[in-house]
């Protein structure tokens, strides 16, 4: 496992709401929309979220969070793991919104993807997501891929600058399905980097 000093350190429990936050900002509002879905009668969506990061449960598992403190507080994350292989699904078993993400993933199964990278808004431009993609790339080599992946929407013009900055290239793109989650993209672009 990557050995991390400080500012950097592995997620805990105690972290849930910064996860959340930055899960959801990352996404441009799909996860909220995503846990409201999987709300209990009378459970607000974003209880949803802080309570699958309190668990450390699916990609919120605290092996696969890196955050970035600044002044002993959580600035920014990285979520990434390496894919495994494509699981077989029933058509009727993908939220249509979901189908075009999980194409574009399937595309890329032996890349470690980088799913989560976001960091709060006063500490932007200060390298923070160009750190957390150099301590990705060294956990992708430690789990022997060669390259890296992510999917990012059109609309992120600044994630797409930090990336292309990175040695990312796009590889494929698909259109967003948007039911009634509001968003300016047009289509998802799955990006890949050879390391």
């Amino acid at each position: 496992m990557t050995k991390l000093t400080a500012p950097f350190r592995r997620a805990t429990s105690e972290d849930a709401v910064d996860m959340a936050e930055l899960v959801n900002m990352a996404g441009d509002g799909l996860p909220l929309y995503l846990w409201a879905k999987f709300a209990r009668p009378g459970q607000a969506a974003w209880d949803v979220g802080r309570e699958r990061a309190r668990h450390g449960l699916d990609d919120f598992a605290y092996k696969n969070i890196v955050v970035r403190e600044e002044a002993g507080k959580v600035a920014a994350c990285l979520i990434g793991y390496p894919l495994g292989e494509s699981q077989e699904r029933a058509p009727q078993e993908i939220a249509a919104f979901l189908a075009p993400l999980l194409e574009l993933q399937d595309m890329v199964r032996a890349t470690w993807y980088v799913n989560v990278l976001a960091t709060y808004p006063e500490h932007r431009g200060k390298g923070f997501g160009t750190e957390l993609l150099r301590i990705g790339e060294r956990m992708a080599s430690e789990a022997q891929n060669e390259r890296m992946s992510l999917i990012a929407s059109d609309a992120n013009t600044k994630a797409r600058r930090l990336y292309d900055k990175n040695g990312y290239v796009e590889y494929a793109a698909r259109p967003i399905v948007k039911e009634d989650w509001e968003h300016s993209g047009q289509n998802w672009v799955l990006l890949v980097k050879d390391l």
